[in-house]
């Protein structure tokens, strides 16, 4: 992506169809390696942006995956077609993380339907803009933290008993989450927890032979910015960072990768991993 978006809005949660332009997640080109052979993922968020160029990645890498979404639509089918062109499954698992129930059916689902589960990738994240702490409601911020964060501990506690040595959980956290946002009060507080929540919950795994690490990304252009963000803030939207555009899902899935697989990051638990286009030091 080398310019800016112009200026866009869409419905939430958003449709990439719809973006203008539309994002690269599709990780044309990437070769995978054999990485995560015989590997099976669940991941949140898998239909669009940062969630479907993973889930292409791990299908790359010849993993089959099941992903979950909030609602039906042409980005989830359009993944799962991604996915099963390159040789693997994708399993589709509509419905809403917020639901402590739906968490707990879903992992069902998937380990019912992959016969069984490695790799858990906590991606799905909502998010509103407010201009001060008084325009924020309390259901405003009962449901960021039930998607952002509530929904990361339910699934990995409900995943725990499938998961064996040699496992991997990658949660996604942002810059956001290390060093604060004005107009996003509720959704850095989030994600500051879903950095604290990895490093607690890699000390408490890795006993167990289950690594938890985190990809914290800058700016990233993605159906959730179009839809969370007004208009004429588009535009500009990753422009702060010292690259001066916001990343591709593309740029930013390799890091899952790294994470997922026991060849590449034996030795790692408990880190945030911080692609943010050159912002040092965040925080």
């Amino acid at each position: 992506m080398s310019e800016q978006p112009p200026p866009q809005e869409q419905t939430y949660p958003g449709s990439t169809g719809a973006m203008d332009p539309e994002p690269n997640d599709e990780m044309t080109g990437y070769v995978g390696r054999d990485l995560l052979a015989g590997r099976k993922a669940l991941i949140t968020g898998g239909d669009s942006g940062i969630g479907r160029a993973v889930a292409v990645a791990f299908a790359e890498e010849g993993a089959d995956v099941a992903i979950s979404y909030l609602s039906e639509g042409d980005d989830a089918t359009h993944t799962q077609k991604l996915v099963e062109s390159r040789g693997r499954r994708c399993v589709l698992l509509p419905g809403d993380i917020a639901d402590r129930d739906h968490c707990a059916r879903m992992v069902g689902r998937a380990v019912d339907e992959l016969g069984g589960l490695d790799l858990l990738v906590n991606n799905a994240a909502t998010q509103t803009p407010v201009d001060g702490p008084e325009e924020l409601s309390d259901e405003q911020w009962d449901r960021t933290f039930a998607t952002n964060v509530s929904s990361f501990f339910w699934i990995t506690k409900d995943a725990l008993p499938h998961l064996g040595q040699g496992s991997a959980i990658i949660n996604t956290g942002s810059v956001n989450g290390l060093r604060g946002n004005k107009a996003l009060l509720d959704y850095s507080a989030a994600k500051g927890a879903v950095h604290a929540l990895t490093m607690s919950l890699s000390q408490q795994l890795l006993p167990r032979g289950i690594r938890v690490n985190c990809v914290a990304p800058g700016p990233v252009w993605t159906p959730l910015i179009p839809a969370t963000m007004p208009e004429e803030k588009v535009d500009s939207f990753g422009a702060q960072a010292p690259i001066g555009r916001p990343a591709t899902p593309d740029e930013i899935a390799p890091s899952y990768v790294f994470f997922a697989s026991d060849r590449l990051s034996s030795y790692y638990s408990g880190e945030v991993l911080a692609p943010t286009g050159g912002e040092t030091h965040p925080g």
